[in-house]
């Protein structure tokens, strides 16, 4: 096949370089083309190579990137989706298959037009394994590689060929799930990242500085988790009133990290490998820190996901207030105003919300 792969980070690196290894003709569209070699190659921690491959080329140019492609993994944060699906629109042909991973952030409705234009949106839950990369252009670490991948389309038929597909370039068994809301509502990162800097961040207005700041995760704390928990369980409810879908695969992050209780949660995070060493988004002014407010962590987990969550709610007429506190102490320190709103794409009240994920 003709695969495309937007954004040369972590995760478009690791997928280039399965892809490319599966004999797949890879093209890399990224904002800077001349810095990628031919050669990609996903590592593990101990710099031992696991996957190499050879990209057929990198560009910018967008015709380059999408006019041949039969299927594009747009591997960008949730607030560069609609600015790309302007790009693909007009470069596509009818029947590509466009992959957003992992599929959270609102991405599916960025892509509406292309959807109406005959393509296939489609997602993955989680995204294959921790990935950091080592050199950008070259290569990418990769740990904890999950043995099952979960994948949603919309329209939801092409689902199974999809899923093969999926299964194929990773060499990873790969499920189908009923519908794509089990991507939308997936509460990872929107609950995990956002919980997290609240709780690190609580006292933090302009002008308040930090001697030091814990490790992301490896200092994880318990009124963290006791936060996850308190959102997490509103995530479950908006899940039970949407009774008209299957949402089964929207699993309680209790049930992710197998702990019941928030001590419990606590060890697990500090104790995952891939997590080692992480820091939390800072900038370090005067020799002290101040939170990075311009960090993915914010912009992305608050604006393109606890919103959605709370959007979701609003529809279905449940209370989430514990989502609704965490998202207030956002907008209190927030650089940002730009956030998602199902409302840009006509979905404005629960009847088209749901007409729309039944597609």
């Amino acid at each position: 096949m003709n695969v495309t792969i937007v954004g040369g980070g972590n995760i478009g690196t690791q997928f280039a370089a399965h892809c490319a290894e599966k004999g797949h003709n890879v093209i890399m569209y990224s904002s800077k083309p001349q810095l990628f070699s031919k050669t990609l190659t996903v590592v593990d921690e101990n710099r031992e190579v696991l996957h190499t491959g050879q990209i057929s080329c990198a560009t910018n140019d967008p015709c380059v990137a999408f006019c041949d492609a039969d299927i594009i993994f747009v591997t960008l944060p949730a607030y560069c989706m609609q600015d790309i699906a302007k790009l693909i629109l007009p470069n596509m042909k009818k029947g590509v298959r466009i992959g957003l991973v992992p599929g959270t952030g609102g991405g599916e409705c960025a892509f509406k037009e292309c959807m109406d234009a005959g393509a296939t949106i489609f997602g993955l839950q989680r995204v294959p394994s921790v990935a950091r990369l080592v050199e950008y252009g070259k290569t990418v670490c990769a740990t904890g590689y999950r043995d099952t991948l979960f994948v949603a389309s919309l329209p939801g038929e092409y689902c199974k060929e999809i899923q093969e597909q999926i299964a194929d370039i990773f060499d990873k068994e790969c499920k189908g799930l009923p519908n794509y809301l089990n991507l939308t509502l997936t509460p990872s990162n929107p609950i995990l990242h956002t919980t997290r800097l609240r709780t690190i961040f609580e006292d933090y207005s302009e002008g308040t500085t930090y001697e030091s700041l814990p490790l992301f995760y490896e200092e994880w704390s318990n009124k963290s988790s006791e936060l996850l928990f308190l959102c997490d369980d509103e995530v479950q409810r908006i899940c039970r009133a949407l009774s008209d879908f299957d949402l089964t695969y929207v699993k309680s992050l209790k049930e992710h990290y197998e702990s019941n209780t928030p001590e419990a949660l606590t060890a697990k995070i500090q104790s995952i490998k891939g997590f080692k060493g992480l820091t939390t988004p800072s900038v370090r002014v005067d020799g002290k820190y101040i939170p990075d407010l311009n960090s993915r962590y914010f912009t992305a987990d608050f604006s393109y996901g606890l919103v959605i969550l709370k959007q979701i709610a609003d529809f279905c007429g449940v209370d989430v207030p514990n989502i609704n506190e965490t998202l207030a102490w956002y907008d209190n320190i927030s650089l940002h105003k730009d956030e998602f709103s199902f409302g840009d794409f006509g979905i404005c009240d629960r009847k088209t919300f749901e007409e729309f994920y039944k597609r």
